[in-house]
């Protein structure tokens, strides 16, 4: 009974296991030479479709049953190499509820095909039309099917919907694995040319074909295939000559590779001579965000070679724009885009100076948020093992124990803080706000000027002079706002302060203390900064006024000389938001990406 209950339970486990969605974990694009390739790493095996909508431009790979963070699934401009690929926008696949559609605008039509290596999808797309045999792509997806096992995987072959002529013919012009459904012939011939070959093969199965002159140059074809589907004969053949079948209607023509790629490069050259009669218009782009140098070098991708232009006007911050009619709309798209605010954060920071007889924790080297002080104990939902980075300290005195926390929330912070400070548990040294752009520092700084009065010899005995000394506490922020809306901040805290005046004829030695950390938060979340220490000497004498005072006898009525030694620990809260989310384009960016990916629009 135990072991069947074992077995149920373990094959409970691996169905669950299989069910669960994959994870996307690394998108890559590289270009090698005239092919370029888009890696895309999963976490175990996965189910992809490719399709080519050659109205639009666009090879659309599909893969089924995956989930992906947003800073994974971003969209890649790869306008600036010089292949056939202009954009790869990856989004969520509408209707579906883990599929993610990576949607590849194109230049050109060219052709393309899947490699899979383990938990690697690795899509080649060739950088101009021809690069890529017949032959080759056949081979690529037969190796392709042959490291793949999986059920899912079969489905990929291409199946004729019918046993028709018609639809045995569609499925012969497909690129790829195929299963062959024709009725079984033989064929034996010795030395006989490729049209002859084409020829027996055409009236045996019934069905009309043209064959191109080109096909007559090749040499003779000498085969022997016994009992073997007609379409998979007739494949065999056009594999052997290199040769590539079009349907049109019922007649399928036969031509040579070299002749398909030259009638590409000529319908490319006629549709270039079609956009060159084209009638151009001047639109006008205000341009209120971006600078116009940059938003220029991205457009320049898509105006028409040889007529279309965009010149910037600095004085009213626009683009005059002249070009077809529906390169226009692209770019308009483009600029919707990319035309957003620089996001702007607030930095909301809270320095804090807590004795060290006090035991004050917020996430600094324990489990959490942990206030010990009574009337308040644990903070609750917040407690908890939190991220620590790793903090880069400079090397100063008095330092130890750096630590640096990063949570989600503190609720009531000010409020406990206020109310700590008014039982003298802490001291709040300040409370500063501060707005800075995207990936630009901005600095917090307290200074404290003291004078002190020290003796120097001189021709006329001693002389006093007084010294002036600044102690500082800063706080530089350098935020940078990432895709997907989370803050990388470059933070670094120094505190100098006042050593103790041991020789009246010199000012006292200063003490600096410094942290400097990068570290990634969410928006809205907090970052607590500790481990900078100071000391304090300080001597307490009490006794009865007047009688503590007396000589010889004054002991009595005092008591011992009573030297205190305190520690303070420095803490700083940083609280970065982000006050523009939606102008900057962060809220909705994945559907700003989904209308990249050319859902009807072309780009």
């Amino acid at each position: 009974m135990n072991k069947l209950f074992i077995m149920f339970a373990f094959l409970l486990t691996n169905i669950c296991l299989a069910q669960s969605p994959a994870k996307i974990e690394a998108v890559n694009f590289l270009q090698e030479g005239e092919v370029s390739k888009l890696i895309i790493d999963v976490s175990k095996d996965v189910v992809s479709e490719r399709s080519h909508i050659k109205a639009d431009k666009q090879i659309l790979l599909d893969i089924k049953n995956v989930t992906g963070d947003k800073r994974v699934l971003r969209g890649i401009d790869t306008s600036e190499f010089s292949g056939a690929t202009v954009f790869v926008s990856p989004y969520k696949k509408p209707g579906s509820a883990n599929d993610i559609r990576f949607a590849i605008q194109l230049r050109d039509n060219v052709r393309s095909f899947i490699e899979r290596r383990k938990n690697r999808i690795i899509l080649h797309i060739e950088n101009r039309f021809g690069v890529f045999t017949r032959s080759k792509l056949k081979k690529a997806e037969e190796q392709s099917f042959s490291t793949d096992n999986s059920e899912e995987t079969k489905e990929k072959i291409f199946i004729p919907k019918s046993n028709s002529v018609n639809d045995i013919l569609e499925n012969l012009t497909q690129s790829g694995v195929k299963r062959y459904v024709g009725r079984k012939i033989s064929i034996n011939v010795n030395n006989l040319s490729y049209p002859e070959v084409l020829k027996m093969i055409a009236d045996t199965s019934g069905f009309n074909i043209i064959i191109e002159d080109e096909v007559a140059q090749l040499k003779p074809l000498t085969i022997n295939l016994t009992n073997l589907p007609w379409d998979q004969v007739l494949d065999t053949v056009m594999d052997l000559g290199g040769l590539i079948a079009f349907k049109h209607g019922n007649i399928l023509t036969i031509k040579t590779e070299e002749k398909a790629r030259l009638e590409k490069q000529a319908e490319l050259d006629a549709q270039k001579t079609t956009k060159t009669l084209e009638p151009l218009v001047t639109k006008i782009f205000p341009i209120s965000y971006a600078a116009l140098g940059d938003i220029s070098k991205v457009l320049a991708d898509y105006s028409t070679e040889g007529r279309g232009s965009i010149v910037p006007d600095d004085r009213t911050q626009s683009l005059i724009v002249k070009d077809t009619v529906d390169v226009i709309e692209r770019m308009k798209k483009i600029v919707e885009v990319l035309d957003t605010q620089t996001p702007q954060i607030l930095i909301q920071a809270k320095v804090i100076e807590a004795s060290e007889n006090y035991t004050f924790r917020a996430g600094l080297g324990g489990n959490g948020v942990n206030f010990s002080y009574d009337p308040f104990g644990d903070i609750g939902d917040n407690s908890g093992t939190f991220q620590f980075s790793s903090v880069t300290t400079e090397s100063a005195p008095g330092l130890m124990n750096a630590s640096i926390a990063v949570f989600k929330r503190i609720t009531d912070l000010n409020f406990r803080l206020d109310l700590m400070e008014s039982e003298s548990k802490v001291k709040i040294i300040s409370s500063p706000k501060v707005i800075t752009e995207n990936n630009k520092a901005a600095t917090i700084s307290a200074s404290d000027t003291r004078n002190f009065i020290t003796q120097a010899a001189g021709t006329a005995g001693l002389t006093s002079e007084i010294t002036a000394l600044t102690a500082q506490t800063s706080l530089n922020v350098t935020p940078k706002v990432t895709n997907e809306g989370s803050i990388l901040m470059n933070v670094s805290v120094t505190k100098s302060g006042f050593g103790a005046q041991t020789d009246p004829n010199a000012p006292p030695a200063q003490t600096s203390n410094s942290i400097a950390t990068n570290v990634m938060v969410d928006n809205g979340s907090t970052i607590v900064i500790g481990g900078i220490y100071s000391t304090s000497d300080s001597e307490a004498v009490s006794g009865i006024p007047f009688l503590k005072d007396l000589p010889i006898i004054g002991w009595l009525f005092k008591t011992a000389y009573n030297p205190v030694k305190s520690r303070s620990e420095l803490v700083v809260f940083i609280t970065p938001r982000v006050i523009n989310q939606e102008e900057a384009g962060l809220v909705n960016r994945e559907d700003s990406f989904d209308t990249l990916g050319g859902e009807g629009l072309g780009l």
